[in-house]
């Protein structure tokens, strides 16, 4: 596999663009504005400038890498040559169905189809192709750059040869790949949300601070960050959807997301996206304070 295809400009698809061209591949960068692909070539260039200035890399690396990545607003025509398809769109199942009937119609018999969810059923996704055997997850962590775990999930007919292959690649970006089947949120988001969304229910019923309970968890389990922070972090409308896709898929109340957390995303308030969720971000990530209403 040499030719990449990347939906998705944003968070994930411009890290996952970035991963797969510096490490040799040719990337087609898709995504339904010239505006969005060059928010996203703009965030490539800065976190290379910044391994660069860590001398982690060379300038030959970041001219190289830069070079590999295309852009492109017809998904018909940047699907027509990939040996892969990494779609990293909004955690919207209606859209990622649409878009993978779209890759279906126009990649190429024998390509991968695989997408970045955190949490909807890969089974599902796969029935809306003509080839469910060729689409698998391949959920990378934020930042992709960064984080070395890439969860690669199974649906109920991907072929044991595709997992294979994508567990390589996934070895050759450096990365480490761990499989797992489907079922809601996988594993790292069917533990994770539960916790998460615990920690939001503690500070709604006043057990604890916004402070106190993600210094309890960084001290005490040894996590680098807190659950709320890291809520703010993946982006509060993200951890709703998820809580509720575990919610629908298993029916169980203990996955029902807080009251609280609803009612912050209802509210605009969806983290450092915003400028505000647990933490006021106003002055940017690396100086955020508790915010007002939970002070």
């Amino acid at each position: 596999m040499k030719n990449i295809s990347v939906i998705g400009a944003g968070t994930m698809g411009n890290g996952i663009a970035h991963v797969f061209a510096q490490n040799g591949f040719e990337v087609q960068l898709i995504d339904i504005s010239q505006e969005a692909i060059d928010r996203g070539l703009s965030t490539i260039k800065k976190n290379l400038d910044r391994m660069l200035a860590k001398e982690k890399i060379d300038q030959a690396t970041v001219d190289a890498t830069i070079r590999r990545i295309h852009s492109c607003t017809d998904l018909p025509k940047g699907v027509a040559q990939a040996d892969l398809v990494v779609e990293a769109a909004t955690e919207h199942v209606d859209l990622k169905l649409k878009i993978f009937q779209e890759i279906d119609a126009h990649a190429p018999a024998a390509c991968i189809l695989a997408t970045n969810t955190s949490s909807i059923s890969i089974t599902r996704i796969a029935a809306a192709t003509k080839r469910p055997d060729r689409v698998i997850g391949m959920h990378f962590m934020n930042p992709v750059p960064i984080m070395k775990l890439v969860e690669i999930i199974n649906g109920y007919s991907t072929e044991e040869e595709v997992t294979k292959a994508v567990v390589d690649l996934s070895t050759s970006l450096g990365k480490i790949p761990v499989a797992c089947n489907d079922y809601p949120g996988f594993v790292a988001n069917r533990i994770l949300m539960p916790m998460i969304n615990e920690a939001i229910c503690s500070l709604h019923e006043g057990v604890g601070g916004v402070e106190e309970i993600d210094t309890i968890m960084k001290l005490g389990m040894a996590h680098p960050m807190g659950p709320l922070q890291l809520a703010d972090f993946i982006g509060l409308d993200v951890c709703l959807s998820i809580l509720r896709v575990l919610h629908d898929g298993f029916g169980n109340p203990k996955y029902a997301p807080s009251a609280l957390l609803v009612n912050m995303v209802a509210a605009g308030k969806m983290g450092v996206k915003s400028g505000e969720g647990f933490y006021d971000y106003s002055e940017g990530p690396k100086a955020a304070k508790v915010s007002a209403q939970f002070a």
